[in-house]
């Protein structure tokens, strides 16, 4: 299954308490429940002002809905053609 890399935009969420954060989480959790077994969130990080998320999905579409439903941004989604890590330099 294909795997994306989310761009959020939210200004001013590096600065974020643990608790928004926490509660931003399940919301996204709870959706993804909904939406079912074919959509994982693998993996998030925050900078000072976007979100960058991994998730495995079908395809975009349902990551679209994820965010609609959750009700924050998905401004630019990228499907992972590629993962590279400095063992790729060893072959």
């Amino acid at each position: 299954m294909p795997k994306y890399v989310i761009e959020r935009e939210i200004p001013g969420v590096g600065s974020s308490t643990a608790d928004a954060l926490h509660a931003v989480s399940q919301t996204s959790c709870g959706v993804l429940k909904d939406l079912g077994p074919q959509i994982q969130w693998v993996q998030s990080y925050v900078t000072d002002d976007k979100i960058y998320c991994v998730y495995i999905s079908p395809d975009e579409e349902t990551i679209r809905e994820h965010a609609s439903r959750g009700g924050f941004p998905a401004n630019r989604i990228s499907e992972v053609r590629s993962v590279i890590d400095p063992t790729t330099a060893e072959g």
